[in-house]
């Protein structure tokens, strides 16, 4: 008796009902998901993944960063790896999808695979990374730096907010820290890494498609803008004298509203405000602000960064306004494998849907294993485009699609020779 792709789907959906019940919030009360690295609702995720993995006739271990990797063994004892996963963390009060739908996918695609005794030239290796939000140790991509042999090991260091550390956490956990460098793959035995994500935007859906294929995960940069005025009183100082540095900041604001909106493939946000001193009846001496630039072409978001300093710089003159600038925070893009997209792209095809290329705003996995091997991403479709919130949603027959996806892909890989 064959298996359909429709039950796989379906199994999908029963397992991911069943993920989000390990969390420190309910769900039923509208409070998302919660669930940290190394914690007793990251142990009990793990407990069940390896059950589901074990009826599947996987093979499951626990590295020292407490990812938890199932094996799906070829018949081919000294075969390659084809890597496919995503985190089981969250941000808190999260959605069901985000990170656990990677990991979940996967097991239906094994499910698939067995009960249709269908047999690779490769193993799939589906992997749970520990933590990829950095919730809870602001260790952002610990679980997939260390498959990728980029784990740098003073991250051990940093604490949570109840001063434990992640060396001591992790020790609780059962792994031993020191033996981390011990859990990297090696570029030969990998055919590539794969990731299925929600897509955590609204394109599919305003598509009508269930899946998308992405190109390249974004770069990010991240800058703290501090704007110099001079304060007064709001009643006497009269506005042709007055060095406003709110007023400043406002046009610092419309000046990236403007650029992201004119400029391809970025996009960008002024997030954060401090004022002072923040008095109703006072003119702003201070303001400062954040601003952050995001595109999948590093040079796009460079050029640009470039371009909106000067005018900032010009705005600011004209308004008798100083400030000062830095580059707090950057990230380069990382370019999905042309081959890998290609396949995938014909993949989606195979299932009779159009194939849409888009790239991911958000950071991903792939970003640590892209030091590592070839990667390629799939996104699902999300409802409204909402994510990182309890209101996350998904479609049931989505997840059918994107299996049915995958199983493609699988057997594109298995028919290229070589296999990347």
């Amino acid at each position: 008796m064959t298996l359909s792709l429709d039950q796989a789907g379906r199994q999908a959906w029963q397992w991911l009902e069943a993920a989000a019940e390990f969390s420190e919030t309910r769900d039923v009360d509208h409070e998302g998901v919660t669930r940290r690295c190394a914690t007793g609702e990251h142990r009990r995720v793990l407990e069940a993944l390896t059950e589901w993995m074990e009826a599947l006739g996987m093979s499951v271990r626990l590295d020292n960063a407490a990812n938890l990797i199932g094996r799906h063994a070829s018949h081919s004892p000294d075969a390659r790896t084809l890597l496919i996963g995503s985190h089981q963390d969250t941000v808190p009060h999260g959605g069901k999808y985000d990170g656990m739908m990677g990991v979940i996918l996967p097991l239906a695609l094994v499910m698939y695979l067995r009960g249709n005794d269908i047999s690779l030239p490769f193993h799939i290796d589906v992997v749970a990374f520990s933590d990829e939000e950095g919730t809870r140790f602001s260790s952002t991509l610990l679980g997939s730096k260390v498959l990728a042999g980029t784990f740098e090991p003073e991250m051990l260091k940093t604490t949570d907010d109840q001063g434990v550390t992640l060396h001591a956490a992790l020790e609780a956990f059962g792994c031993d820290p020191t033996r981390i460098p011990l859990d990297r793959y090696s570029p030969e035995e990998v055919v590539a890494f794969l990731e299925v994500h929600i897509e955590q935007g609204p394109q599919l859906e305003h598509a009508s498609l269930p899946v998308g294929v992405v190109s390249a995960i974004t770069g990010i940069e991240r800058h703290q803008v501090k704007i110099h005025g001079m304060a007064g009183h709001a009643g006497t100082v009269p506005m042709s004298l007055r060095r406003d540095a709110l007023v400043g900041a406002a046009e610092v604001i419309r000046l990236v509203d403007v650029l992201c909106k004119e400029t391809k493939d970025l996009v960008g946000v002024v997030g954060k405000i401090e004022n002072a001193p923040n008095g109703v009846n006072v003119i702003p001496q201070t303001t400062t602000l954040s601003i952050e630039l995001r595109s999948p072409h590093d040079e796009v978001r460079q050029r640009a960064r470039k371009y909106l300093i000067e005018q900032i710089g010009v705005a600011l003159e004209t308004l008798d306004l100083a400030f000062g600038h830095t580059l707090t925070y950057e990230q380069s893009a990382v370019q999905c494998s042309s081959w890998l997209t290609a396949t995938l792209e014909e993949a989606v095809q195979d299932c009779g849907i159009e194939p849409l290329v888009l790239f991911s705003g958000a950071g991903h996995d792939g970003l640590a294993m892209a030091d590592l091997c070839d990667i390629g991403m799939l996104f699902v479709r999300c409802r409204e485009g909402v994510s990182h919130h309890p209101s996350e949603a998904i479609e049931p027959e989505d997840l059918t699609a994107a299996v049915e996806v995958l199983v493609h892909t699988c057997q594109r890989l298995a028919r290229r020779q070589p296999l990347a």
